[in-house]
């Protein structure tokens, strides 16, 4: 068997708004990363180490971005934003279909 490794969230689907990017961009979130940490070449045991990480961080708040702190709130809305925005500009449709 071939262990996967991740493309990366700059080089991730719809602007990395894919499990795996949400995992990488909550890490950015909560300060576990750098914003320039971008993952790339990360294996699934790193990817699975980093979700425990973000799981985590996220219990405090139910995991409901509106229960963060402004500061992290803020962070959280400007990341998905850019992230969102830049999707949409190049054809992403967040709208689910029959099949989804």
């Amino acid at each position: 068997m071939t262990e996967q490794f991740y493309v990366g969230i700059d080089q991730d689907q719809n602007e990395g708004l894919t499990h795996l990017g949400r995992i990488v961009r909550d890490a950015w979130v909560f300060g576990i990363l750098p914003e320039t940490e971008t993952c790339v070449g990360w294996s699934g045991a790193q990817m699975q180490s980093l979700y425990e990480k973000v799981h985590s961080a996220w219990e405090p708040y139910a995991h409901l971005p509106s229960r963060l702190p402004d500061e992290l709130r803020a962070r959280h809305n400007r990341l998905y934003e850019q992230a969102i925005t830049s999707a949409k500009e190049k054809g992403w449709d967040a709208e689910l279909k029959d099949d989804d």
